[in-house]
């Protein structure tokens, strides 16, 4: 969460912990479906779950009526909220303290100095929840090797918070046999009992679903691409540049923007922005990278239009367009927010939470920035062609040694934390207690040092509601990113594996895990076009083609993701 807003477009890595100040890559993925490759209950670690059998697992869906947003949800969007917040308005929708005053010991990965257990924030949540919540925070970049380890012992927490980023290696199989089947609590109408569960969408509990049964509680997010190519609107429009509406275009642009002398470069690395101008399916979400072509299943690296989108980028590098830190390969390491905020260059692609955090960051020192999402071209100049993301990749789990009171009052835990926004629920676990975290300024929260060192990275772990974006200090920005998202989803598609969690075979997993350094060299023109074509056809040999069978009997006896 930021100090002055609320934004929850679910989040990827990237997108979580841009929220938090720390900036990584996005990563994540997998559907919903019975075992391809062995049982629910036989032990395999390979494979999904059959959809054909969701439909006794799943909870049943019942929207939220409680609180109505301003903007409603189009082609998969966040909603959102564009008024101010009326503190005396807020609406309740935990009437009554499910919790039975148990108590329940969560490990979380915390990026931070993690407060000390009997803070403020901490108590009222527990108080208002009626759960004792006993917080295990963990350092979250090295949160793999903890959950290895902690997985590997006898003594779990009750919960475990999971990231998709850390569900590589011997996590998935250790999800099926060290954590409790949820569905005798949640399935068909049992998830009435707690309802803003019953609200999170059904795409998100399908995702939660690993090893044939209902495991995770899932922080929900938006399908639509969360990476917005991002420009400087108030120098657009002091200089004239019109929005470029094709690769051609962007080229043209970005040459005449450019004026090295000047310090000024068009912009930054646009490889995220080419991949979706150009129709290339994601490469961070495994299964996500494989789309039907043809009546044949073909995996990312081998489409044609990813060398051009690879190409594409190649040629503004070597045209003197990008500024200089990516060249270098700063990027990865730094913020580039601040060069874009000093002028320096004027168009880059980042996760959608920096809309408002960098608008917010600039209000006062440079009044007159103003940064725009600019909807993604086909590369021809035609509509794109993009990829769903996937509808949830962080999840909660709860303990098979838990008792049925631990996991209860688990779940009392997640119906208050899964509050929509204009909610006492929401506030209080988004904010804190008015006056100890926060105040109201014109009716924007507004976090104090003890609200950004408390309210960070705990309770909305557990579960989060619907994709919901409100930024009531910035109206306009909440309003253009909804609408980015509805404009975008218009031209969204699902693959194939859209929703489903999937563990690939170990021996296979690995095989493309160099590609994304091959990308960044080849448009930073270190390595050759050729070369990522020797990397696909190595691929392919080494275990590429025994991969894609793998996949296709998945499709085979499970069918595609609907929609």
């Amino acid at each position: 969460m930021t100090p002055n807003a609320s934004t929850s477009s679910g989040p990827s890595r990237r997108s979580f912990l841009a929220s938090t100040a720390v900036a990584t890559a996005a990563v994540a993925g997998g559907v919903p479906l019975l075992a391809a490759c062995g049982g629910a209950e036989s032990g395999s670690r390979e494979g999904t779950t059959s959809g054909k059998d969701a439909k006794d697992i799943l909870p049943a869906f019942v929207a939220g009526s409680v609180v109505t947003p301003d903007i409603a949800s189009k082609n998969g969007s966040a909603v959102g909220f564009t008024g101010k917040l009326d503190l005396a308005g807020l609406k309740t929708s935990v009437p009554k303290k499910l919790g039975k005053g148990g108590k329940v010991t969560v490990m979380a990965p915390f990026w931070g100095s993690p407060p000390k257990g009997d803070n403020a924030y901490y108590t009222a949540m527990n108080d208002l929840i009626g759960v004792d919540v006993a917080w295990q925070n963990q350092d979250g970049n090295t949160y793999d090797q903890k959950l290895g380890a902690v997985l590997a012992s006898s003594d779990v927490p009750d919960v475990v918070v999971i990231p998709g980023w850390n569900m590589g290696g011997k996590i998935p199989s250790a999800i099926t046999s060290k954590f409790a089947d949820l569905g005798p609590y949640l399935s068909g109408d049992k998830v009435k009992e707690y309802p803003n569960l019953a609200a999170i969408p059904t795409d998100a509990w399908q995702r939660s679903i690993f090893g044939g049964k209902l495991r995770g509680l899932p922080m929900p997010s938006s399908y639509v691409t969360n990476i917005v190519p991002y420009y400087r609107k108030d120098i657009f429009d002091e200089e004239g540049y019109d929005i470029p509406t094709s690769a051609d275009e962007f080229m043209a642009l970005a040459k005449d923007a450019t004026n090295a002398k000047a310090k000024r470069w068009a912009c930054g690395d646009m490889k995220w922005t080419a991949f979706n101008a150009f129709g290339v399916p994601s490469g961070q979400e495994k299964p996500l990278g494989w789309i039907e072509e043809g009546g044949k299943l073909v995996y990312r690296a081998e489409l044609e239009q990813y060398l051009e989108a690879l190409e594409w980028t190649r040629k503004l590098f070597a045209a003197g367009v990008v500024h200089p830190d990516f060249k270098l390969g700063k990027s990865q390491a730094t913020d580039p927010g601040t060069k874009f905020a000093a002028g320096e260059f004027l168009i880059y692609n980042n996760d959608i939470s920096s809309w408002y955090g960098l608008t917010a960051a600039q209000a006062t020192q440079n009044p007159d920035f103003e940064i725009w999402g600019m909807d993604i071209f086909g590369h021809d100049g035609g509509d794109p062609t993009l990829y769903a993301t996937q509808p949830a990749n962080i999840f909660a789990f709860v303990s098979k040694k838990a008792s049925e009171a631990v996991i209860r009052d688990t779940l009392a835990v997640a119906n208050v934390t899964a509050a929509p926004y204009g909610t006492k629920e929401f506030m209080l676990t988004n904010y804190g207690v008015e006056g100890t975290h926060y105040g109201v300024e014109d009716g924007v929260p507004v976090k104090n040092d003890t609200g950004n060192n408390h309210v960070v990275n705990a309770y909305v772990m557990v579960a989060s509601p619907a994709p919901t974006i409100a930024h009531p200090d910035f109206a306009n920005v909440a309003k253009g990113q909804v609408e980015w998202q509805q404009r975008m989803g218009a031209f969204t598609r699902k693959s194939s594996f859209y929703g489903m969690q999937i563990t690939e075979p170990s021996r296979l997993t690995s095989l493309s895990n160099d590609f994304e350094q091959l990308e960044d060299d080849i448009v930073r023109g270190h390595k050759k076009i050729g070369d990522m074509q020797q990397a696909v056809s190595d691929w392919k040999s080494k275990g590429g083609d025994k991969l894609r069978d793998w996949y296709r009997k998945i499709l085979d006896e499970n069918g595609p993701a609907a929609g």
